[in-house]
């Protein structure tokens, strides 16, 4: 196909992702792009375009020993059983044995790997096939040498295990995250949240810096921190943030700059990459990578990682993942379905404990500014016409305060319909060096070139906490 052929063949999505009506606002998203850019099943495009890149799935300490449980997983669709195996390495394996499909997930975790419980083939964690001893002996491993079971390389690293699940034979780099690359003792244990939505609207909380004036303030600037969660946000001039958007080889950064009482200009510069992860500041110079991890189309983990990259944490700091919701009850006891891990008791079935008195009298929203507990009310009860928790973008009204999330779905399209038409992929599947990008929180006189002085800032540098004139509570 020719590159003009092709460009007309793109133009509908391209075009169609974003318009601007008569009065100014923007309009999104043709039901065809919804569904592109929310669907994350095998063979869908914007699955395809995850399977690129490794996955974060569950914490090191899910898999406390070597052959012990294994555990169910389900990620982008797919259902998967997870295991430390006798060497310490972690396998992640589709959920079905390929014998007869019964489920590994009761399966043996022993002499290097799970062995099936229904005829006892057993498979290491490449998939290669141990043993099938309902075969008979003497062409038992002539038989074996032509099994295996689908298998997920595993990589692990400060307190995470990450899958891939993709096409290639040999996996791509494993990303250069900040996160990824510092000493473990500097690292946070990570911060799961499950969200009963489409990954998507999950994620565009952190891409709105507006709402942070809305469902997070305080009511008034003197209010006091409520009886849970924490002090609200605080807006020094009422007027609402000015978006900057950029977009890059990764994805996208932009300044959602606000005007301080001396006049001036915070900028609040946060980061997306590729295909699901954000950064956001802060304040307080630590760094952070906040992962929104399709379980499936009607589920997301987000998983938040913080760490600081010149001292050590304290154990308290690292330890941090394991308290974050205790002031709202905690956690749901879990049952074998992954949908249930990492639910906290405060959610869409019980309004999230909404506190009507901290409501009337020191928060906006009577939701506890805990974790991303009040972004979850926003987001979990959107739904489209089959109950779906994915919203109908078409009946949206965009207005200027969402440029960065137009930016973004139009970055997500764009990718997902080049790896479908073109067979090409963004840069930082290869390039890992492109991750190596931070948040940031800056003071600049009115009128000041932002991105031009805020380059050194938006880059690592190992020496140097994240940038932090203006922390995130005023």
């Amino acid at each position: 196909m020719t590159s003009s052929r092709l460009r007309r063949r793109l133009q509908p999505s391209l075009s169609s992702a974003t318009s601007i009506g008569s009065q100014g606002e923007r309009r999104m998203l043709s039901k065809e792009n919804n569904e592109l850019i929310c669907r994350v099943g095998p063979g869908t495009p914007m699955g395809n375009l995850m399977r690129q890149y490794w996955v974060p799935a569950l914490p090191s300490n899910e898999f406390s020993g070597p052959d012990r449980l294994p555990k169910r997983m389900r990620l982008l669709g797919e259902n998967l059983v997870m295991f430390r195996d006798s060497k310490g390495r972690m396998g992640a394996l589709e959920e079905y044995c390929p014998h007869r499909g019964a489920s590994l997930y009761f399966g043996r975790n022993e002499d290097g790997g799970l062995r099936c419980s229904y005829h006892g083939w057993k498979f290491d964690i490449t998939g290669a096939c141990l043993d099938a001893p309902s075969e008979q002996p003497e062409r038992r491993e002539r038989f074996c040498a032509n099994i295996k079971a689908r298998a997920y390389p595993c990589h692990e690293v400060n307190h995470m295990v990450w899958v891939y699940m993709g096409p290639r034979k040999e996996p791509p780099p494993f990303p250069a995250f900040e996160i990824n690359t510092l000493p473990a003792d500097h690292v946070g244990h990570p911060r799961i949240m499950m969200e009963e939505a489409n990954w998507l609207q999950n994620m565009e909380g952190d891409l709105d810096s507006a709402h942070l004036d809305w469902v997070h303030r305080r009511l008034t600037e003197e209010s006091p921190k409520p009886e849970k969660g924490i002090r609200g946000f605080w807006n020094p001039t009422g007027r609402p943030p000015v978006l900057d958007v950029a977009p890059t080889d990764y994805g996208v950064f932009y300044s959602a700059r606000r005007v301080l009482k001396d006049g001036d200009e915070w900028h609040r510069i946060n980061q997306y990459i590729f295909p699901f992860h954000t950064m956001i500041t802060v304040g307080d110079g630590t760094v952070n990578l906040r992962s929104f991890v399709p379980v499936d189309d009607e589920h997301a983990m987000l998983i938040s990682q913080t760490g600081h990259p010149t001292q050590r944490l304290s154990n308290e700091a690292m330890n941090a993942h394991g308290t974050m919701f205790d002031e709202v009850g905690g956690f749901v006891e879990r049952t074998n379905d992954p949908r249930t891990y990492f639910l906290t008791k405060a959610n869409k079935r019980n309004d999230y404990g909404r506190d009507l008195k901290a409501q009337a009298e020191t928060m906006f929203c009577g939701i506890p500014f805990v974790g991303n507990l009040q972004d979850r009310a926003m987001t979990e009860l959107m739904t489209n016409e089959r109950g779906e928790a994915i919203y109908d973008r078409t009946k949206e009204h965009l207005g200027s305060s969402d440029a960065m999330i137009v930016a973004v779905r139009r970055q997500l399209i764009n990718a997902a319909t080049r790896l479908r038409d073109e067979g090409k992929v963004p840069a930082n599947v290869d390039n890992v060096e492109l991750d190596r990008v931070r948040s940031a929180s800056l003071r600049y006189p009115a009128g000041a070139d932002w991105k031009a002085l805020s380059a050194p800032a938006r880059r690592v540098n190992p020496d140097q906490p994240s940038a932090a004139d203006v922390p995130l509570i005023l």
